[in-house]
Protein backbone atom coordinates (compact mmCIF):
# COMPACT_ATOMS: atom_id res chain seq x y z
CA UNK A 1 0.00 0.00 0.00
CA UNK A 2 3.11 2.61 0.49
CA UNK A 3 4.63 1.81 -2.60
CA UNK A 4 3.92 4.64 -5.44
CA UNK A 5 3.54 4.27 -8.68
CA UNK A 6 5.61 6.78 -10.67
CA UNK A 7 3.93 7.16 -14.14
CA UNK A 8 0.67 8.04 -12.45
CA UNK A 9 0.74 11.77 -12.39
CA UNK A 10 -0.22 14.10 -9.76
CA UNK A 11 -3.45 15.16 -9.03
CA UNK A 12 -2.00 19.26 -9.76
CA UNK A 13 -0.20 17.74 -13.02
CA UNK A 14 -3.55 16.63 -14.45
CA UNK A 15 -5.38 19.53 -13.92
CA UNK A 16 -2.46 21.57 -16.15
CA UNK A 17 -2.74 18.97 -18.60
CA UNK A 18 -6.06 18.90 -19.27
CA UNK A 19 -5.89 23.02 -19.44
CA UNK A 20 -3.35 22.96 -22.15
CA UNK A 21 -5.24 19.33 -24.14
CA UNK A 22 -5.28 20.50 -27.81
CA UNK A 23 -8.96 19.72 -28.25
CA UNK A 24 -9.88 22.14 -25.46
CA UNK A 25 -12.22 24.63 -26.73
CA UNK A 26 -11.07 28.41 -25.27
CA UNK A 27 -13.15 30.52 -23.59
CA UNK A 28 -16.26 31.65 -25.32
CA UNK A 29 -17.11 34.90 -23.17
CA UNK A 30 -16.38 38.37 -23.83
CA UNK A 31 -15.95 41.01 -26.58
CA UNK A 32 -14.44 40.65 -30.22
CA UNK A 33 -14.38 43.06 -32.53
CA UNK A 34 -14.45 43.27 -36.37
CA UNK A 35 -13.53 46.14 -37.30
CA UNK A 36 -13.20 48.03 -40.66
CA UNK A 37 -11.04 51.18 -40.93
CA UNK A 38 -12.91 54.35 -41.94
CA UNK A 39 -12.15 56.37 -45.06
CA UNK A 40 -15.02 58.60 -44.85
CA UNK A 41 -18.15 59.96 -42.56
CA UNK A 42 -16.18 59.34 -39.23
CA UNK A 43 -15.85 60.79 -36.07
CA UNK A 44 -13.12 60.26 -33.63
CA UNK A 45 -14.34 59.58 -30.27
CA UNK A 46 -12.17 59.82 -27.25
CA UNK A 47 -12.60 57.15 -24.62
CA UNK A 48 -12.83 59.64 -21.81
CA UNK A 49 -16.18 59.86 -23.40
CA UNK A 50 -16.82 56.37 -24.32
CA UNK A 51 -16.16 55.38 -21.30
CA UNK A 52 -16.84 57.62 -18.45
CA UNK A 53 -17.61 56.42 -15.48
CA UNK A 54 -20.27 58.93 -14.30
CA UNK A 55 -22.18 60.17 -17.27
CA UNK A 56 -24.50 58.44 -18.10
CA UNK A 57 -25.03 56.15 -21.23
CA UNK A 58 -27.98 58.64 -22.69
CA UNK A 59 -25.29 61.69 -22.17
CA UNK A 60 -22.49 59.32 -24.23
CA UNK A 61 -24.68 58.76 -27.00
CA UNK A 62 -26.01 62.20 -27.06
CA UNK A 63 -22.30 63.78 -26.67
CA UNK A 64 -21.10 61.25 -29.61
CA UNK A 65 -24.79 62.27 -32.16
CA UNK A 66 -23.12 65.66 -30.91
CA UNK A 67 -19.46 65.83 -31.96
CA UNK A 68 -20.82 64.38 -35.26
CA UNK A 69 -22.97 66.72 -36.32
CA UNK A 70 -21.15 69.75 -38.94
CA UNK A 71 -20.63 73.41 -37.50
CA UNK A 72 -23.82 75.16 -37.43
CA UNK A 73 -26.35 72.68 -36.29
CA UNK A 74 -29.15 73.26 -34.37
CA UNK A 75 -28.87 71.33 -30.69
CA UNK A 76 -31.41 72.58 -28.61
CA UNK A 77 -33.93 70.42 -26.77
CA UNK A 78 -37.03 70.44 -28.82
CA UNK A 79 -34.57 69.69 -32.03
CA UNK A 80 -33.23 66.68 -30.34
CA UNK A 81 -36.34 65.95 -29.26
CA UNK A 82 -37.84 65.29 -32.24
CA UNK A 83 -34.71 63.23 -33.69
CA UNK A 84 -34.61 60.79 -30.88
CA UNK A 85 -37.18 58.84 -29.22
CA UNK A 86 -36.55 59.77 -25.56
CA UNK A 87 -38.46 62.66 -24.35
CA UNK A 88 -37.17 66.42 -23.36
CA UNK A 89 -36.87 65.50 -20.01
CA UNK A 90 -34.77 62.74 -20.38
CA UNK A 91 -32.89 64.75 -22.88
CA UNK A 92 -32.71 68.17 -20.90
CA UNK A 93 -31.29 65.63 -18.12
CA UNK A 94 -28.15 64.50 -20.05
CA UNK A 95 -27.21 67.73 -21.83
CA UNK A 96 -26.98 69.35 -17.85
CA UNK A 97 -24.76 66.23 -17.19
CA UNK A 98 -22.56 66.86 -20.58
CA UNK A 99 -22.49 70.69 -19.15
CA UNK A 100 -21.56 69.65 -15.97
CA UNK A 101 -18.64 67.40 -17.31
CA UNK A 102 -17.15 70.34 -19.65
CA UNK A 103 -18.28 68.40 -23.02
CA UNK A 104 -20.98 71.24 -23.30
CA UNK A 105 -20.82 74.83 -22.98
CA UNK A 106 -23.88 77.31 -23.54
CA UNK A 107 -24.39 80.57 -23.15
CA UNK A 108 -27.58 83.39 -23.86
CA UNK A 109 -26.68 86.16 -25.66
CA UNK A 110 -29.01 89.23 -27.39
CA UNK A 111 -28.46 89.60 -31.45
CA UNK A 112 -28.91 92.48 -33.14
CA UNK A 113 -32.51 92.43 -33.73
CA UNK A 114 -32.89 92.10 -29.75
CA UNK A 115 -33.46 88.07 -29.90
CA UNK A 116 -32.00 86.28 -27.25
CA UNK A 117 -30.29 82.79 -28.41
CA UNK A 118 -28.68 80.37 -27.28
CA UNK A 119 -24.97 79.50 -28.45
CA UNK A 120 -23.63 75.58 -27.64
CA UNK A 121 -20.17 74.66 -27.96
CA UNK A 122 -19.03 70.57 -27.93
CA UNK A 123 -15.53 70.17 -26.68
CA UNK A 124 -14.33 66.85 -27.61
CA UNK A 125 -11.72 67.20 -24.98
CA UNK A 126 -12.57 69.11 -21.79
CA UNK A 127 -9.85 70.30 -20.02
CA UNK A 128 -7.67 70.91 -22.71
CA UNK A 129 -6.18 74.52 -24.11
CA UNK A 130 -8.76 75.94 -26.25
CA UNK A 131 -9.64 79.06 -27.82
CA UNK A 132 -12.85 80.19 -26.52
CA UNK A 133 -15.05 79.99 -29.16
CA UNK A 134 -18.36 81.82 -27.67
CA UNK A 135 -17.07 84.84 -28.60
CA UNK A 136 -15.77 85.41 -32.41
CA UNK A 137 -11.72 85.58 -32.52
CA UNK A 138 -10.87 88.93 -33.16
CA UNK A 139 -7.64 89.19 -34.99
CA UNK A 140 -5.13 91.76 -34.82
CA UNK A 141 -6.00 94.17 -37.70
CA UNK A 142 -3.05 94.06 -39.94
CA UNK A 143 -1.46 97.70 -40.91
CA UNK A 144 -1.98 98.71 -44.39
CA UNK A 145 1.19 97.94 -46.12
CA UNK A 146 2.67 101.43 -47.20
CA UNK A 147 2.72 102.33 -50.65
CA UNK A 148 6.38 102.62 -51.96
CA UNK A 149 7.00 106.14 -52.50
CA UNK A 150 8.14 106.73 -56.61
CA UNK A 151 11.93 107.75 -57.16
CA UNK A 152 12.21 111.50 -57.61
CA UNK A 153 12.44 112.85 -60.79
CA UNK A 154 14.84 115.63 -62.18
CA UNK A 155 12.44 119.07 -61.37
CA UNK A 156 12.92 122.12 -64.53
CA UNK A 157 14.83 125.54 -63.95
CA UNK A 158 11.59 127.37 -65.10
CA UNK A 159 8.63 125.22 -64.03
CA UNK A 160 5.89 127.41 -65.78
CA UNK A 161 2.40 126.03 -65.75
CA UNK A 162 2.47 126.07 -69.47
CA UNK A 163 5.34 123.59 -69.93
CA UNK A 164 4.22 121.47 -66.58
CA UNK A 165 0.77 121.09 -68.42
CA UNK A 166 2.28 120.19 -71.96
CA UNK A 167 4.14 117.50 -69.59
CA UNK A 168 1.47 116.29 -68.44
CA UNK A 169 -0.52 115.84 -71.49
CA UNK A 170 1.72 113.60 -72.70
CA UNK A 171 1.81 111.36 -69.69
CA UNK A 172 -1.35 111.08 -70.12
CA UNK A 173 -0.96 110.16 -73.64
CA UNK A 174 1.08 107.25 -73.15
CA UNK A 175 -2.30 104.70 -72.81
CA UNK A 176 -2.46 104.93 -76.19
CA UNK A 177 0.45 103.41 -76.90
CA UNK A 178 0.33 101.07 -74.24
CA UNK A 179 -2.27 100.11 -72.01
CA UNK A 180 -0.25 99.35 -69.35
CA UNK A 181 1.20 102.78 -68.82
CA UNK A 182 -1.92 104.18 -67.45
CA UNK A 183 -1.29 106.63 -64.64
CA UNK A 184 -3.14 107.99 -61.74
CA UNK A 185 -3.48 111.75 -61.21
CA UNK A 186 -1.42 111.67 -58.05
CA UNK A 187 1.67 110.06 -60.72
CA UNK A 188 0.74 111.91 -63.46
CA UNK A 189 1.69 115.24 -61.44
CA UNK A 190 4.84 113.61 -59.87
CA UNK A 191 6.39 113.17 -62.65
CA UNK A 192 5.38 116.05 -65.25
CA UNK A 193 8.46 118.32 -63.99
CA UNK A 194 11.04 115.11 -65.14
CA UNK A 195 9.33 115.06 -68.63
CA UNK A 196 9.37 119.04 -68.53
CA UNK A 197 12.91 119.13 -68.16
CA UNK A 198 13.16 116.95 -71.46
CA UNK A 199 11.39 119.11 -72.96
CA UNK A 200 13.33 122.27 -71.63
CA UNK A 201 16.50 120.44 -73.26
CA UNK A 202 14.58 121.26 -76.89
CA UNK A 203 13.66 117.26 -76.56
CA UNK A 204 10.39 117.16 -78.88
CA UNK A 205 7.48 115.61 -77.36
CA UNK A 206 8.19 112.88 -79.93
CA UNK A 207 11.55 111.30 -78.79
CA UNK A 208 10.37 112.31 -74.88
CA UNK A 209 6.99 109.81 -75.84
CA UNK A 210 10.18 107.27 -77.61
CA UNK A 211 12.32 107.19 -74.77
CA UNK A 212 9.38 106.36 -71.80
CA UNK A 213 7.87 103.57 -74.22
CA UNK A 214 10.49 102.02 -76.04
CA UNK A 215 11.89 98.52 -74.83
CA UNK A 216 8.99 97.62 -72.24
CA UNK A 217 9.19 94.30 -70.28
CA UNK A 218 6.60 91.75 -72.20
CA UNK A 219 5.49 90.80 -68.19
CA UNK A 220 2.85 92.83 -66.76
CA UNK A 221 3.90 96.37 -65.40
CA UNK A 222 3.33 95.96 -61.33
CA UNK A 223 4.62 99.79 -61.03
CA UNK A 224 4.42 101.69 -64.56
CA UNK A 225 5.00 104.82 -62.63
CA UNK A 226 7.88 104.30 -60.85
CA UNK A 227 9.50 102.79 -64.37
CA UNK A 228 8.74 106.08 -65.76
CA UNK A 229 10.67 108.05 -63.29
CA UNK A 230 13.52 105.68 -64.12
CA UNK A 231 13.88 106.16 -67.46
CA UNK A 232 13.33 110.31 -67.06
CA UNK A 233 16.17 110.09 -64.50
CA UNK A 234 18.75 107.96 -66.19
CA UNK A 235 18.09 108.79 -69.65
CA UNK A 236 18.09 112.32 -68.88
CA UNK A 237 19.45 113.99 -72.04
CA UNK A 238 22.07 116.75 -71.75
CA UNK A 239 21.43 120.45 -71.39
CA UNK A 240 22.08 121.79 -75.14
CA UNK A 241 25.08 123.79 -75.68
CA UNK A 242 25.03 127.59 -75.19
CA UNK A 243 24.61 129.75 -78.20
CA UNK A 244 24.85 133.48 -78.52
CA UNK A 245 22.20 134.87 -79.87
CA UNK A 246 22.62 135.81 -83.49
CA UNK A 247 23.28 139.63 -84.16
CA UNK A 248 19.72 141.31 -85.54
CA UNK A 249 20.16 141.84 -89.56
CA UNK A 250 21.04 145.21 -91.29
CA UNK A 251 18.03 147.78 -91.83
CA UNK A 252 18.23 149.46 -94.99
CA UNK A 253 16.51 152.54 -94.58
CA UNK A 254 14.69 154.16 -97.30
CA UNK A 255 16.49 157.03 -99.60
CA UNK A 256 15.74 160.39 -98.37
CA UNK A 257 16.62 163.85 -99.98
CA UNK A 258 18.67 166.29 -97.43
CA UNK A 259 16.35 169.19 -97.00
CA UNK A 260 19.76 171.33 -97.17
CA UNK A 261 21.94 169.95 -99.77
CA UNK A 262 19.27 168.02 -102.04
CA UNK A 263 21.63 164.85 -101.37
CA UNK A 264 20.16 161.67 -101.20
CA UNK A 265 20.80 159.81 -98.12
CA UNK A 266 19.16 156.56 -96.35
CA UNK A 267 17.62 157.32 -93.30
CA UNK A 268 13.98 156.51 -91.40
CA UNK A 269 12.97 159.99 -91.55
CA UNK A 270 13.14 163.14 -93.75
CA UNK A 271 15.24 165.68 -92.66
CA UNK A 272 19.11 166.87 -93.62
CA UNK A 273 21.96 164.71 -94.17
CA UNK A 274 24.81 163.77 -91.68
CA UNK A 275 27.20 166.69 -93.39
CA UNK A 276 24.13 168.89 -93.29
CA UNK A 277 24.00 168.17 -89.56
CA UNK A 278 27.51 168.27 -88.29
CA UNK A 279 27.59 171.72 -90.01
CA UNK A 280 24.58 173.07 -88.94
CA UNK A 281 26.09 172.18 -85.50
CA UNK A 282 29.15 173.93 -86.11
CA UNK A 283 27.74 177.13 -87.05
Amino acid sequence: MDTQNPSVPTQAQSRLAANNHPHRRPHSGGLTHDNTRHTTRFTVIGNHLAQHSELSLLAIGLAVHIQSLPKGARVDIKTLAARFPEGAARIAAALRELEAHGYLRRTRERVGDGRIVTRTVSCNQPGARHTDHDQPVRRAARPAPKKRALPAVPQPAFPSPALLQAAADLLTELRRQDPRLLLSACDTRHLAPGVAVWLERDVSATAVRQALTADLPPEGLRRPAALLAHRLTAQLPPSPPFRAPAPPPDTRHPLQTCDGCDRAFRSPVPGRCRDCRSDLTAA
